[in-house]
């Protein structure tokens, strides 16, 4: 496998930056060590900032290596952001007031009739509609606006009200696994399934066919055990002030339409961009029935996921003949692992450039990414969404990446089973 010297340093830059992220804990922990200069190791403990940052060093790189700027700035143009400024318009959407507060009062309906029907109390069902519902929901609204909507879901109703870090990491690992896996019953949510439904030609009825059963099950079954393992850790739920949740339904049709219209024009920017713009604007002059908008946690993300674009677009040197010397079996297992070390979308992508390839080889390439997808901050493109809106709940409001990896096997160990043997 030949490289350039940009693509080596681009590798080095790489796993420098995934060996940052897994030590964002410790940056965090030396904030509170070393007040003084709490500042510098908080922003080294950013998870969002890190891929930026050692982005930032490979354009550096780029231009020293040629000795002049315009090479760096063409790779930089070169590359495709639609993913990163998509995440971001999504997000503020989806976490708006009225869309938050017509998500959770679907939740409280649902889970009255499943407490009703079980012997669920009103906590465990809540956290059971939140953990299986809004993931599968995922394939209609996309991965991202399902992520946001959980997270603040959880966030409300969980994470702002207990401090038991093992339900936290429990719960944030099964919700990444199950958002990762619910986003495949159409070939538009799930952003691995996206990079290679246009190229393999897969229609939502074929996505649906070849996932949708398997993941289902997926998410149901990973709910209902880790309802079981954590029901009596869960906090209990204050009934909510319902003047405070009535929302006027005119504009949660607005809110709905912006939403909609965002998601039907995902691949482009120019639009959702100017629908977001639009949006802003509509909430700026009627303030009454919103929130802050979660900009700051929207830029971090998409901030992110631009850095992995720009690092991941010189893998290619090593991924690809890596994934043409695999089996079905090994592209599968070796997809999990890769997926977590890498965007799975990226994965996919260049799995998709490998020429004449099986259809088993394809299922097995998505169906490992999917699976894999929720094992590290960086495995799928909405987890960095969820970890900026429930980040501050855990101790000293810092991820450990490994304790997340932990947390994720149990779930992702249902998915492989489903995958793979069903």
């Amino acid at each position: 496998m030949s490289a350039t010297h940009i693509e080596i340093l681009a590798t080095c830059l790489f796993c420098v930056a995934i060996l940052h992220t897994f030590s964002a804990s410790f940056f965090e922990h030396l904030s509170y060590k070393y007040p003084n200069h709490a500042g510098l190791w908080h922003l080294a403990g950013e998870v969002e900032t890190v891929f930026g940052f050692w982005a930032l060093v490979l354009i550096i790189g780029i231009a020293a290596i040629h000795g002049n700027h315009g090479p760096a700035i063409e790779y930089l143009e070169g590359r495709n952001y639609t993913e990163p400024l998509f995440v971001f318009a999504i997000m503020v959407v989806s976490a708006s007031k009225p869309i938050f507060m017509l998500a959770s009062n679907v939740v409280k309906h649902i889970s009255t009739g499943l407490s009703a029907l079980t012997k669920l109390n009103r906590q465990a069902s809540s956290y059971f509609i939140t953990l299986s519902l809004v993931p599968l929901l995922g394939s209609f609204i996309t991965e991202p606006a399902a992520m946001t909507l959980a997270a603040l879901l959880l966030k409300k109703e969980v994470f702002s009200i207990s401090k038991d870090t093992k339900l936290l990491y429990l719960t944030i690992g099964a919700l990444f696994v199950n958002i990762s896996v619910g986003g495949a019953l159409t070939n538009f949510a799930a952003p691995p399934i996206l990079m290679v439904a246009s190229t393999w030609g897969w229609s939502t009825g074929f996505v649906f066919q070849t996932f949708g059963l398997k993941t289902i099950g997926t998410v149901l079954v990973n709910t209902v055990l880790v309802t079981l393992f954590c029901h009596k850790r869960l906090p209990t739920i204050e009934t909510p002030n319902s003047k405070e949740s009535m929302i006027p339904f005119s504009v949660s049709c607005v809110h709905l339409m912006f939403l909609i219209g965002i998601v039907v024009f995902a691949h482009h920017p120019v639009v959702f961009m100017g629908l977001l713009l639009f949006f802003m604007g509509y909430t700026h002059a009627y303030p009454k029935h919103q929130d802050p908008l979660l900009l700051k946690e929207a830029l971090l993300v998409a901030f992110f996921l631009a850095g992995l674009v720009v690092l991941g677009g010189l893998q290619q040197w090593w991924l690809q003949p890596l994934l043409e010397k695999l089996n079905s079996i090994l592209v599968f297992f070796g997809a999990i692992g890769l997926t977590a070390i890498t965007d799975n979308a990226a994965l996919t992508y260049l799995g998709s450039l490998v020429e004449g390839t099986s259809a088993e080889f394809k299922y097995a390439l998505v169906a490992g990414a999917i699976t894999g997808g929720g094992l590290t901050v960086i495995a799928n493109a909405p987890n960095p969404a969820g970890l900026s809106i429930l980040r501050e709940h855990f101790p000293e409001s810092s991820v450990s990446a490994f304790y997340l990896f932990l947390a994720a096997i149990p779930w992702t160990i249902i998915a492989m089973i489903a995958f793979q043997l069903f």
